[in-house]
């Protein structure tokens, strides 16, 4: 990982920025945009159709060539709907599609490239303008869905479940479960002697949160330059 070479207050502005484009630019295409959410790159984010709701606090994280899509699209204006909960954590290369409905629970957490779809997207027959068979995808809180799975039609997902990387999810996963494989099939159960603690329970206190990274970041870049960060752009080397 490069070291961070810019003076904090360059990074400051530029988070601020990223906050200014997120608010101006998605906001108005969302029917839902929380308090407190933190976008990485927004420019890098698409929303495509409606209704989309995004829960407070929520983190998404989008790159160039991983970008993040939010996609609702269906014949009847009144089906299709993206709904995210709070605290959730949406990671680059996501894609949301819904033509019925997609609900996400509370402190879940997307690694990259996760799919969560509930339509085929085209009639195994009549493959022009149908969509299929659709059916809503709800996924419960603190579920975590690893690196490049996918979370097809019809599914359910319990609370706390955990969702291996590149699994197939065809079918329901209950509360607690590890599950893995395609089609993804539950390994085991997360013990319930140990505690679980969630991204909710994370950002209980936003104000003291926000703060304490802060204090962090102005620790991580005491001493940064302008000249420093230019030099580290321009003639890279060993350690930058």
């Amino acid at each position: 990982m490069r070291r961070d070479h810019r003076p904090y207050y360059l990074k400051h502005l530029y988070n601020k920025f990223q906050r200014w484009y997120a608010y101006y630019f998605l906001a108005p295409q969302c029917e839902y945009f929380g308090r407190g959410l933190h976008f990485m790159k927004p420019w890098q984010v698409e929303i495509f159709g409606g209704p989309v709701s995004l829960g407070d606090y929520t983190t998404v994280i989008a790159t160039p060539d991983k970008k993040v899509r939010f996609t609702v699209w269906s014949h009847n204006k009144n089906s299709g709907k993206i709904e995210i909960g709070r605290c959730c954590l949406v990671c680059p290369g996501t894609r949301i599609m819904s033509a019925t409905a997609i609900t996400i629970g509370e402190g879940c957490m997307m690694a990259q490239s996760v799919s969560i779809t509930d339509s085929d997207w085209h009639d195994i027959y009549d493959r022009s303008l149908s969509i299929g068979n659709t059916e809503a995808v709800k996924i419960g809180n603190n579920v975590w869905i690893g690196d490049s799975a996918i979370i097809s039609k019809g599914v359910t997902i319990g609370d706390n479940a955990v969702i291996g990387a590149g699994a197939i999810v065809v079918k329901d996963i209950p509360a607690n479960a590890i599950a893995a494989g395609n089609p993804a099939a539950v390994l085991k159960y997360l013990d319930p002697e140990k505690q679980l603690k969630s991204r909710t329970e994370w950002f209980a206190d936003p104000t003291k949160l926000a703060r304490d990274f802060a204090i962090i970041d102005r620790e991580q870049m005491k001493g940064n330059t302008i000249a420093g960060w230019i030099r580290s752009l321009l003639f890279p080397r060993q350690g930058d």
